[in-house]
Parts: structure tokens; sequence; C-alpha cells
């Protein structure tokens, strides 16, 4: 009796299991159903996928890879804005009391080249981080966006010494690197396996590690117009020819900064050496008097190991994104030595100016103090910037500098901006472009697709404005506008 009454208890425990499963799986199914009809909130939906519009064919861009199947032609019938309906449909926004009588503006008709809108297009303004759209075409097209960038060891003069030297990587991992990363894709530690493999071929298990920072002019380099407080905020680290997740202690889009990345790094490589089993007795220290090796690596130094960088054009789009302050400086290093320039943060800054003006664009009332617009000083118009990117469009330019903008709400530092729902959600997915933030600046340059399928290129630049967040809305109130407007 007593088995029986336990299997009468355990049946009646597992019906009433069953029952709430049932019921369960019938609210769910319920509440499924809603979703997918969108009654009420969730994932599911039987709504098409909403298609966003994309960028058009660049003819003539041949030295670039082809177009990602993300970025198919525009119909090139399409209808161009009537310049007056545009005006009187943007230029009232352009009045928004959060921008207090500051913005200028330029839009630009991509596929001829008009100008659309010119509201103070020529007269230069503080430009912020849409200084980098400068920066990253000037790279894109000196180097091309298929260039990638080495971090070599050598052998140095005396036996037992290894060079390492810095070739720009400024997002170097201190471990093995990520094949599928763009910061961290070269590793330290994979270059210490290399090397530590090849001292040993040599019979050497003792090394003394030196750093050949002469890319970037041997010691750290700051902007002449950065704070203190930029260092400490983390919003940029001194500039040299290497560091590792640009120079960061500890992950984070502005966490603290070494005072020397460059040296940081190669205790890095150090102490992947020892663990590779090479004793290194003494902290590595800088190529100068004293050193050995007083002008950097010795010429034709065997290389002992080698890693590489990201493909340029990723690195752009990371440094873009993240408006990553240190590394557009590296990425203007490399146009200034590609140019001939010397080493320094200004010299670089106008090695991209130079660049730009020598493809036939109007740098006129431009200047750049620095290439990230971090340092207050630079002034830039937004006539400049609509052309650069209008030129990348046609594929005046490299036409990847587009595909690298971010895109609002999903990428970068527009995903918090034209948010779906929000007050100005419909630019979600159409808005490719770049932001610009400082102490009463605030600036945005793109592209967009316009509801009739025409591509413009645009630059709002506000340098007088109050609190940041109404401002950078009525921009993004402007870009809005232009997406959705026909204007004819």
């Amino acid at each position: 009796m007593a088995t029986s009454r336990r299997r009468e208890r355990r049946t009646r425990r597992a019906l009433r299991r069953a029952g709430a499963l049932l019921a369960a799986l019938a609210l769910v199914g319920g509440y499924a159903a809603a979703d997918a009809a969108d009654a009420v909130p969730g994932v599911l939906t039987t709504a098409p996928l909403p298609v966003a519009p994309e960028l058009p064919e660049a003819p003539g861009a041949l030295a670039d890879p082809a177009p990602a199947p993300a970025l198919p032609a525009l119909d090139p019938a399409a209808p161009a804005p009537d310049p007056a309906v545009l005006a009187a449909t943007v230029g009232p926004l352009l009045d928004a009391p959060a921008l207090r009588g500051s913005a200028g503006a330029t839009v630009l008709d991509v596929a001829t080249g008009q100008v659309l809108l010119d509201r103070a297009g020529t007269e230069a303004a503080v430009p912020a981080s849409v200084a980098k759209v400068l920066t990253a075409a000037a790279v894109l097209a000196r180097l091309g966006p298929d260039a990638t960038l080495a971090t070599r060891a050598v052998a140095g003069p005396a036996p037992g010494q290894v060079v390492l030297v810095g070739g720009g990587d400024l997002f170097l991992a201190a471990g093995a690197g990520d094949p599928t990363a763009t910061a961290g894709r070269a590793g330290l530690g994979d270059l210490a396996e290399a090397t530590a493999a090849s001292l040993r071929a040599a019979g050497t298990t003792t090394a003394t590690v030196l750093v050949d920072d002469t890319l970037t002019g041997g010691a750290p380099a700051t902007g002449p117009r950065w704070t203190p407080t930029d260092l400490t905020s983390g919003f940029a680290a001194p500039l040299t020819s290497l560091a590792v997740d640009g120079g960061r202690l500890v992950p984070g889009r502005y966490s603290p900064r070494t005072a020397d990345p460059a040296l940081a790094a190669a205790s890095a490589f150090a102490d992947a050496l020892v663990a590779r089993g090479i004793a290194v007795p003494v902290a590595p220290v800088r190529t100068g008097p004293g050193s050995g090796t007083p002008d950097g690596a010795p010429a034709g130094a065997a290389v002992l190991g080698e890693v590489r960088s990201a493909p340029l054009v990723e690195v752009v789009e990371h440094v873009l994104a993240e408006s990553d302050n240190t590394g557009a400086e590296g990425l203007a290093r490399l146009v200034g030595a590609d140019a001939g320039r010397p080493p320094g943060i200004e010299a670089s800054a106008a090695a991209v100016l130079e660049t730009l003006a020598g493809l036939g664009l109007d740098v006129s009332g431009a200047t750049l103090v620095d290439a990230s617009g971090l340092g207050q000083g630079s002034q830039l118009t937004p006539a400049l910037l609509a052309q650069v990117l209008a030129a990348a469009a046609a594929g005046d330019l490299p036409r990847s500098l587009l595909a690298a903008l971010p895109v609002g709400g999903l990428t970068g530092t527009l995903a918090d901006r034209f948010a779906v729902g929000g007050a100005t959600g419909a630019g979600a997915g159409l808005v490719r472009a770049k932001t610009g933030s400082l102490n009463g600046v605030t600036s945005l340059a793109g592209t967009v697709v316009d509801a009739d399928g025409r591509l413009l290129a645009f630059a709002l630049l506000a340098d007088g404005v109050g609190t940041a967040d109404p401002a950078r809305a009525a921009l993004d109130a402007v870009a809005v506008a232009l997406a959705g407007c026909g204007c004819r």
C-alpha cells in the first residue's frame, strides 16, 4: 500500500508539472504570436526587414578592393534635390537654439558635385574629431587600403642584442595576435616566439632588448595644444612608433595610458622572451648613445622575427569608429613619413593637408595643429570635409573611406545616436558619419542616401554651442532631414 501511495503521489506531481509546462507553453506561444504580429514588444516580427540604401559603384577606383556586396550601386537616374527646397527644409534646423547660430554646413550631390546647400561652407571652424576624416583619406590615398604595418625584431650590432623596431602599429597585442581582430591582429607574444627560435638557433639564450622608435622621433610626442587632462583622462597617449592597445593600461576607450607606450611594449616583448626561455637580465632601453645602436637598428640587420598589423583600411575603420586620437596621430605620421616629412605631430598634420591638396582638393583656409582634432587651434571648412567625402564616393579618393565611417544607430560613436524609435531614428542605418566633440563644439560629416535614392555628402560644424547633447541632437536632426528629403 505504501508503495502504491508513493506511486500515486509521483503520478500527481508529474501531472501537475506537465500541466504547468503546457500552460507556460501556451502563454509563451501566445506572446510570441503577438510579438510576431508587432502587437507587443519583442524581437519577433512578421513584417519585412527594412533594407538600407547603399553606396554607388565608384568608376575608376581600380586601386581599391572590389566593393563589398553590402555596397551595391544606386540608381544613377535617381532625381537630384532642388537646392531651394532642400534649403527651406534644412535651413530652419540649422537655426536650432542649441546651435546658437554657430552652425556651418555644406551638402553636395555626389553624382554631379553640385553644391546643394551652402551655409557658411567656406568659413573655417573648429572641427573636433571630424578632422580624422582628412587623416583617414590621406593615409588611404598614400599607402593604400591593403597596406600592413610591420613590427620587427632584428639583431643588434653586439652579440645578444635584439632591437625591437616600431613600424607604426599602435594596436599590438601583448601576447598572441588574433587573426580575426583589428586591434591586436599582431601580437608581441608571436614576435617573441619567432625571435626566441632565431636566438636559440644561433646558440644565444640571453638577450638585451633595445627599442628603435625613430619613426616617430625617438621619444614620446604629444600635441602642442593638448592639455594634461587629455593624457590623464585617457583621451590620448603620447605618440610612439609602436604600442600595445594604444598605450592603454587596462582595456577601455578612455582608460589611463602609459607615459611611454614604446618602452611599455618593449617590456611586454621582453617578458614574452623570458617566458620562452630567453633570459633578459636588464630592462629594455631605446636605441641611442650608450646603447650600442645610436641611430636606430643597424642597416641590413638580420630579421629575427616579424608580425604585421591588420590591413590599413581596417585600422582606419577602428580609429574612426572609436574616435581614437592616438591612432589618428599614428596614421598621420605614416602620411608624413611617406611624404618625407620629419617626425612631429604638427609636421604630420601638415602632410595630411599637403596630400589632399596634391589630389586636387581645395585646402585654403584649413589649419591642422594635429591630425586627431583633439587640440584647440585646428580650423576646417564644411566645404573641404564634404569635398573629401564626395571624392571618395566618386573614386577620386579610396572609396573604402566611406565604408569605414560609423553607421547611425549601429556602430562606433554613432551606435547610441539615431536609435530606432527615437526622435532621430529615421536615420538608423542610413547615416554614415564621423562625429566630433569638444567643449563648445559639435560636428558631423558623412554621407546619406535621400528618399529618392540620391547619395549626398554633408559636413556640419558648430563651434559655439552650449550643452553637448542638445547640440548633437540638433545636428542629427539635420542628417535625418537629408535622409527623408526628396526635396523636389
